[in-house]
């Protein structure tokens, strides 16, 4: 099975982190580090920011559920908002917290940033604003987020998820536009937490590691929601040691652009509907039922993601894999295309 589901890295991890990780074994007998002190302090460095304002947890999923936890399960009516066709956790961290999402319909398959601030009101926390926006591959630039970001009032929170970041950012510099001025926020105290993982570009899935970027007084608050001895010592060491693979994160870089530049125009002259893909995978409209499609899918030996539970019935996503692979891909998506 092919598998381009999940939005993995199609090369897995890195062959440093797995060492470490291997080498994290013979401790293991012991708790870790439950500050994450040193991923927390390279982290810190990388980003120029101070540790204090570094919050590593046990993958991005985690720290949503924290998030909203601090933010909205304090008194009851609160509420967030999203877009429709966005991160299924949104929801399923504010449901969990009691408290209400509003998804505001999309705008060419993204984010509508003027119909949100303008449903933004005095029950509003949280802003979860995925960029790239996953499932549609859609990103906001920079100067959008900016203008976005002087109009929203002080008890509103912006949750900036870029996931997706290394390959957004190599797409946005080959295509001229501008796409994160995140770091921008953090230095200047906005209410802004930004949200990275070590899953996708790092191919660390399965170790389970993310992290977020806010003030020192944001974290804190975050923090207090947090299990203790979450992260495990195995994902620390594999993500220490992944920071230090350029290679591998320019391998998957690299082959994610030229891919995404081939696979998206090959589907469109196949007649299926394409979104411009600003990450590692492709929003596709199918016309027909997605979920039938998918199973066809399989048996040709190919898993994509189905998206009904997004919102887009007749819509999957696919995860841009290796060249062979999006040959592969190819070739089933044409057998099917009259299916």
């Amino acid at each position: 099975m092919i598998k381009l589901d999940s939005n993995e890295n199609p090369f897995g991890p890195s062959p440093l982190a797995v060492t470490a990780m291997q080498a994290a074994l013979a401790d293991c007998g012991g708790y870790p580090d439950d500050d994450t002190s040193g991923l927390r302090r390279k982290l810190a460095e990388r980003h120029e920011v101070s540790a204090e304002q570094i919050l590593v947890t046990s993958g991005l999923t985690e720290l949503l559920g924290m998030i909203a936890r601090t933010f909205l399960a304090g008194a009851s009516g609160l509420s967030s908002i999203t877009s429709e066709r966005s991160f299924i956790v949104y929801r399923i961290a504010t449901q969990a917290s009691n408290a209400r999402l509003i998804e505001v319909p999309t705008l060419t398959d993204g984010f509508d940033l003027h119909r949100i601030a303008a449903t933004i009101d005095h029950t509003t926390r949280i802003v979860f604003l995925a960029n790239p926006n996953n499932p549609t591959g859609t990103v906001v630039t920079a100067d959008e987020v900016e203008q976005f970001l002087r109009s929203i009032p002080e008890h509103v929170f912006v949750v900036l998820d870029e996931a997706y970041y290394e390959f957004a950012a190599a797409l946005a510099n080959r295509r001229g536009v501008k796409y994160s001025h995140s770091p921008n926020y953090l230095r200047e105290g906005r209410n802004v937490i930004v949200l990275r993982t070590f899953s996708k570009v790092h191919g660390l899935a399965g170790a389970r590691i993310g992290y977020g970027i806010a003030s020192a007084r944001l974290v804190e608050s975050i923090l207090r929601h947090r299990a203790r001895y979450s992260v495990s010592s195995l994902a620390q060491a594999g993500a220490f040691a992944a920071l230090d693979d350029n290679a591998h994160v320019r391998k998957a870089v690299e082959n994610n652009t030229e891919q995404s530049e081939m696979l998206a125009p090959a589907l469109s002259e196949l007649g299926y509907k394409i979104t411009m893909p600003w990450a590692n995978f492709v929003y596709c409209e199918l016309g027909r039922d997605a979920v039938k499609f998918a199973q066809r899918l399989q048996h040709e030996g190919i898993a994509v993601r189905a998206l009904g539970q997004w919102g887009a019935p007749r819509a999957i996503r696919i995860t841009i894999g290796t060249p062979e692979q999006n040959d592969a891909l190819l070739k089933a998506m044409e057998k099917l295309r009259d299916f």
